[in-house]
Formats: structure tokens, sequence, C-alpha cells
């Protein structure tokens, strides 16, 4: 028994452009496994081939004399939602990528392309794949890809910078000793302890142990 012949794909152009209409016919014309049912050159008569029978594949451009072909895009999807939406225009632009995406295209390819090489992507249309121009993939790549973190300059090096006993004193503020323990251990008067600390605070050009901490955890010190 002789294995069954596929039915041909039923494809459609929305274009307003005759040198690409004749071209892409042609194309289509040499493909054994789809046929051009219609096309449309604007989107008035786009709006009237909706009102048929549905469609496999709807290629369609943007730029159309009478209206946005994202309108025919969004129509389309809601007329016939199995019909594989492919968009083939000039416009490159963020703008009218995702504003198609989201009105219902599952591909998108740029005028760059061969009217030969449209015919295989309506191919891998139909079978599932999303043909997009590579320009347009990195464009949706880079528009998902997550920000790039600030990275945080480290502070420039103190021009005085701290004595031995001075970041001992600070060491011993961080672990919450009080002036008097400070001075114990570190087998000084109380007197002197303070002036390390107002030596800190001057050098770290702050006001309270707080923001000593602060800045000397900034500075690379503690």
């Amino acid at each position: 028994m002789p294995d069954s012949v596929p039915p041909l794909l039923k494809v459609a152009l929305v274009e307003d452009d005759i040198a690409f209409q004749n071209s892409f016919a042609a194309a289509l014309e040499s493909a054994s496994d789809m046929v051009l049912i219609g096309m449309a050159h604007n989107v008035a008569q786009a709006s009237a081939m909706l009102r048929n029978d549905p469609l496999d594949v709807l290629v369609i451009d943007l730029g159309l004399p009478d209206g946005s072909g994202i309108d025919v895009i969004r129509a389309a999807h809601a007329a016939w939602p199995e019909c594989g939406i492919m968009v083939s225009t000039t416009f490159a632009d963020e703008k009218h990528v995702i504003a198609s995406i989201e009105a219902g295209a599952a591909g998108y390819l740029l005028k760059d392309s061969s009217p030969e090489k449209i015919v295989d992507e309506i191919r891998a249309l139909h079978a599932g794949g999303s043909p997009i121009s590579p320009r347009i993939a990195r464009q949706i790549l880079l528009r998902f890809r997550p920000a790039e973190p600030v990275r945080q300059l480290p502070e420039p090096p103190l021009t005085s910078p701290l004595s031995p006993r001075e970041r001992e004193a600070l060491e011993l503020i961080t672990k919450g000793f009080s002036y008097d323990e400070i001075a114990e251990l570190m087998q000084v008067s109380r007197n002197t302890v303070m002036t390390f600390v107002r030596r800190i605070y001057q050098k770290l050009e702050v006001r309270s142990k707080a923001e000593a901490i602060y800045e000397a955890r900034s500075h690379g010190i503690l």
C-alpha cells in the first residue's frame, strides 16, 4: 500500500511590495509541499481574508499602507489560533519585535532573508519552531538578560592611615569594650585612649563610634 501523501501547507502573504510578492510566490511555486492560497496588499484585504477558512501559515509585513501589520497579527491569532504567524519585515527595532510577539507572532524574519530561506522557515514554523533572524534573536536575549550588578568602587586609601595603636583601640571599640576597659587592656591611661579616639575620628572624618566602624570597614582597616 503506497504511503499517504501529506496535505500541502496552505500559506498566505500580507505584503504591499510587488517585487517581494512576486519573488515569494515564485519560491512557493517551486516548493512541492506548500501552496500559496492568497495575498493581501493591506490591512483591509487581510481582514477580509481572515473571514475564510483557516490557513497553516500566514506571513505578514508590518508596514502596510492602511495600518500596522501588528493589528493583522492580533486579528489572525484570534480568528485562526492554530495558524502559525510569521513576520517578514524591515523593522528590526525592539518596539516592533516585542509588539509582534505579544500580538501572536511565532516567527520574525527580516527581509534580508531570501524567499527560498523564508520557504524553509515556513516549514520550520509549521513543525513547531520559532524562526527568528539572528539580529532579532540577539535583541530578545539582551532584553531578558539580568542587569549586571553595580560594582562598588573601593574607597580610596586614607591620606593619614591609622597608627598600630589607633587601629588596636578601634578594634577594641568594635568589640564593644568601654574606654576604661580599653585603657586597661592597652595598659595606658583613659586620657590616652581618648586621644586615640580623637585621632581616629579626625582621620576617618566621622563623629561617632558607629560611623568610625563603618568607615574603617569601608577602607579595609577592620
